[in-house]
């Protein structure tokens, strides 16, 4: 799946020129968190977040009426050190980009503008998708042998069953894999029996009676 599906592209932007307070009640007023900020020229050129902000809020200006924080420009709190995207990178690479430097959002950018946003919520509810665990489903895990073909045998063995497979989802090891599979059905009983009878071991869900 490509960045390019799943970004926000109603991208809300503020000038460089603008200050704490003017950034504050544009995340306010459109209900977010992270704010890319443009020059004139509407290139990006930094990114400021809700949690820059209460940062570097000292303790005694809690409040908004205190003008001599809120007047400082966004420029001396924004990021600059910028991790960006593109709208045909692979969604599970930016996804990657998020976990490993720790932050909410990444900025896609097309000839240096702002063409769109993806956050951490994005991520999340795109592999609730991917999943299909927003679907009515039950999960079956088994664990297999690390070597070429397993997968493909196991959703025979299903598709028999007259069953579709919503998603597989792979966990790798040195010496077998589990298959993660979610399956169209909300009793899974005789895929699990079918699975157990032709060898595979079906570590979720475990029933009394079908061996684990």
């Amino acid at each position: 799946m490509l960045v390019e599906e799943i970004m926000k592209t109603d991208v809300i932007t503020c000038p460089e020129d603008e200050s704490i307070y003017y950034a504050l009640q544009l995340m306010k007023n459109h209900k977010i968190r992270h704010l890319p900020i443009v020059n004139k020229n509407e290139e990006l050129v930094g990114m400021i977040a809700e949690r820059n902000i209460k940062d570097a809020l000292p303790s005694s200006f809690q409040k908004l009426t205190d003008e001599t924080f809120f007047s400082k420009p966004v420029t001396q709190f924004m990021v600059t050190d910028l991790i960006t995207g593109h709208r045909l990178d692979f969604v599970e690479d930016l996804a990657a980009m998020l976990y490993e430097h720790k932050i909410g959002c990444i900025p896609i950018v097309q000839q240096k503008r702002v063409i769109g946003l993806v956050t951490e919520t994005d991520m999340l509810y795109t592999l609730v998708q991917l999943t299909g665990a927003d679907q009515p489903s039950s999960v079956v895990e088994v664990k297999v042998e690390n070597k070429a073909g397993t997968l493909a045998s196991v959703a025979h063995l299903i598709s028999e069953e007259n069953v579709n497979i919503t998603s597989v989802l792979v966990y790798p090891n040195h010496h077998f894999k589990r298959l993660v599979i979610r399956v169209q059905t909300m009793d899974p009983t005789t895929i699990i029996k079918k699975l157990e009878e032709k060898g595979f071991s079906v570590v979720w869900p475990s029933f009394p009676g079908i061996a684990e």
